[in-house]
């Protein structure tokens, strides 16, 4: 993986913690990255270039000025301010490589002075077991600071940690075994043999869990269950957790959304115009 800082621009070394989605259902991960950068008005600082990651191009996401200012996959923001670094992905994992795409990422990050990475992510609601729709949205978690996964901080904000993990279950030991590096005894564990209980370790902020690990940081996973369809309600839901998360001051947004944050310009058309009045 390697960086490139656009010109004049220097990664801020005080910006110790990492933000940043692990692509799934509903893309919620993305869109609370994209909250975050918009409302902390987060400077673009560069790009990263991974082979793993299928390329792609667009128009800039957050500001409609200066045209022709383009996107890229993997785009590095900073907010000196909040001593905040975020990472935004566009583009999907070439199948089959999300461990060396996370092995890479991992050695970046741990190579750059970062210290605590979280990670945004979704869940598919169809999996949800324990369904307790009485108290609304729900945040899980899944920490680093002990071997089972708890986290003083996120339980006194009263998160729950994501009950499927299991570090002694079959797929969560060969996802840690992958991402030291090491060989198992088994070279492939087949689509066909894998079981409920290897949904979880099968996606792909799993695999940045347990390749950020290996490198002896912090880690903390954030996640929401939702179905495909309009996420953006459950985008600043996740949002609003990294912002309790990091301290940060949502009075300092200058947005005008519940919470004072920011909307994306790209939100704008995310799904196309309204529908011809005339039609109806």
């Amino acid at each position: 993986m390697e960086f490139y800082v656009e010109e004049g621009k220097e990664s801020d070394h005080n910006c110790s913690t990492l933000i940043l989605p692990a692509l799934s259902i509903g893309n919620v991960g993305q869109l609370a990255v994209d909250l975050l950068i918009s409302s902390l008005k987060a400077e673009k600082i560069g790009y990263l270039d991974d082979p793993n990651i299928l390329p792609c191009v667009g128009n800039d996401a957050y500001w409609p000025s200066p045209p022709g200012d383009l996107t890229l996959p993997l785009e590095a923001y900073q907010s000196s301010s909040s001593a905040l670094s975020l990472v935004q992905q566009r583009s999907p994992v070439v199948k089959g490589m999300m461990v060396e795409y996370a092995k890479n990422l991992a050695n970046f990050v741990a190579s750059n002075g970062k210290k605590h990475v979280i990670i945004l992510s979704s869940l598919d609601f169809g999996r949800w077991h324990s369904i307790d729709v009485s108290s609304g949205l729900q945040i899980f978690y899944l920490s680093t600071s002990n071997i089972d996964g708890t986290d003083e901080d996120c339980e006194k904000l009263g998160w729950h940690r994501l009950q499927e993990y299991n570090p002694s279950q079959r797929m969560w030991k060969y996802l840690n075994t992958l991402a030291e590096g090491g060989s198992t005894m088994e070279e492939d564990l087949r689509f066909e043999e894998l079981g409920d209980e290897d949904y979880y370790p099968s996606l792909p902020f799993a695999a940045l869990f347990s390749c950020l690990k290996t490198k002896g940081l912090k880690v903390t996973c954030l996640l929401c269950y939702c179905s495909e369809g309009d996420n953006i309600p459950e985008a600043f839901h996740l949002a609003e957790a990294a912002s309790k998360l990091t301290g940060l001051n949502q009075n300092e947004f200058h947005g005008n959304e519940a919470g004072r944050w920011v909307v994306p310009f790209s939100w704008k058309s995310v799904y196309g115009p309204p529908a011809d009045l005339t039609l109806f």
